[in-house]
């Protein structure tokens, strides 16, 4: 028989039905003695519950939008019936005090349930939580939510002794109402971000030609007698701010500090730049190379190809929406190169599975560099990042340290795999695949790119007489 004590104090209330909740969790009729129902912890917890489900809203939709009344007029439906079926169970048992206890035993769970998952979309929006998990919390949080609903029926239907048939048709019926629920409020959170279709301004439609040939136009030719080095930087996704900052601090980089300027370009997909900057895609890249491969001395002069995006195996994503870009694929990558006459390369691709580009794009004459093996993953892609965790640890680290490609990327490795060890990712395994004349020629390429530091002393000046 369930047999509720007294209020003793708003206080001891709270924490006894917060451990209520825990045991509910569990599916233990604990829930139903340790349950102190009254109208104060009700309408208490009903605020709670409205305040954590506002937080998990406002995680979900970015931290912006606008508050919708409707959303939580939507949640409020749920205590609500609750309420009515604690109504139909007190008058069934003939135990007025059970009539609060299935909506605020629900409104108990809710709330740290919907706590728990604020707390996993945080860290997720900082991307510290394994890539793996993204693909099963929204699972974990719809089965979170049934189970949150079938536990009070479960309980309460054990503790009344209900026959089996009895318990059978009430979870049936709970979980076709929470379908018809989600299936007519899943349009109405409790924060509403407008979807805004995406566009492509007729200004940058028009723009887009002139900056190509611009950019084209800017690449200067290589002189016969010396080695110099070519920069060509591709931002894949636009829908991600991390990659037009990463590819714009790195040709910064290499144009002061590895003296390519004037030799490099860059392709950047962004809505920022649509204006400003060519935008990436196959074509752009096909011109883009040619014209290196005009420009370039190609005895002597190298190109340096670095490409940042999401990918998928065999797959480096081209997108600018609402444009319909193919995405570039290891043959393609292959063939546009070897037909614009480069014959130095060394290609970097930070991406998910670059890896996969690497047989591929291998010859005698080629250094390849991917952010993962063909088979893993990469990451620290966010808008709030400025580069990618391979990004910057080759680049933003390691090349600032070193005077070699090679000890650069084995210092970037190490880095990597510290950093994803850290956040509990799977590693990544960076590749390095050099052809047997590109690790011949590669000290002395690099003896451009890192040119020796040179030191001047100081001589006193002589005063000449006539």
């Amino acid at each position: 028989m369930i047999d509720f004590k007294p209020s003793i104090n708003f206080w001891h209330d709270f924490k006894s039905n917060q451990i209520a909740g825990m045991w509910l969790f569990l599916g233990s009729r604990r829930s139903l003695q340790l349950v102190r129902p009254s109208i104060l912890q009700l309408v208490f917890w009903g605020i709670l519950g409205g305040c954590a489900n506002s937080l998990f809203s406002w995680l979900s939709s970015g931290r912006m939008g606008d508050f919708n009344s409707q959303g939580l007029i939507s949640y409020a439906l749920w205590p609500f019936i609750a309420l009515i079926v604690g109504i139909f169970l007190s008058q069934r048992v003939n135990n007025p005090r059970l009539m609060l206890v299935p909506a605020l035993l629900w409104l108990v769970l809710d709330t740290h349930i919907m706590l728990f998952q604020s707390l996993i979309q945080y860290l997720g929006d900082l991307d510290y939580l394994p890539y793996i998990f993204y693909a099963y919390i929204p699972t974990l949080f719809v089965m979170l939510f049934v189970w949150q609903s079938l536990a009070v029926v479960w309980v309460i239907s054990r503790e009344l002794k209900w026959p089996w048939w009895e318990r059978a048709l009430i979870m049936l019926a709970t979980l076709f109402t929470l379908v018809v629920w989600q299936i007519s409020v899943k349009d109405q959170p409790i924060w509403k971000v407008e979807e805004i279709p995406p566009s492509f301004a007729e200004d940058a439609f028009y723009a887009q030609p002139i900056l190509l040939n611009k950019a084209l136009d800017a690449i200067e030719y290589g002189e016969f007698a010396q080695s110099h080095w070519y920069f060509m930087g591709v931002a894949g996704a636009s829908y991600q701010d991390v990659f037009y900052s990463e590819i714009e601090r790195i040709k910064k980089q290499f144009d002061t500090r590895f003296g390519t300027f004037g030799r490099s370009i860059m392709l950047v997909n962004h809505p920022a730049t649509r204006t400003e900057i060519p935008l990436a895609s196959k074509t752009s890249m096909e011109l883009a190379l040619r014209r290196i491969g005009q420009q370039m001395n190609r005895e002597s002069d190298v190109l340096f190809l670095y490409m940042t995006s999401h990918g998928l195996p065999n797959e480096f994503e081209m997108e600018n929406a609402p444009l319909d870009l193919a995405s570039v694929d290891p043959k393609w990558l292959r063939d546009t190169l070897d037909a614009s006459g480069v014959r130095w390369r060394v290609i970097v691709i930070s991406a998910c599975f670059s890896g996969s580009f690497a047989s591929a794009l291998q010859n005698d004459n080629t250094l390849i560099i991917t952010a993962s093996a063909a088979d893993r993953q990469s990451f620290g892609c966010s808008n709030e990042a400025d580069y990618t965790y391979f990004g910057r640890a080759f680049f933003d680290e390691a090349m600032r340290e070193n005077n070699s490609l090679k000890a650069s990327f084995e210092q970037a490795k190490t880095t990597v795999a510290k950093w994803e060890a850290a956040q509990g990712f799977e590693p990544s395994e960076p590749q390095w695949v050099i052809g047997k004349n590109m690790e011949l020629m590669l000290p002395q390429l690099e003896q451009r790119l890192f040119p020796p530091a040179t030191t001047t002393s100081a001589s006193p000046s002589v005063a000449l007489t006539p």
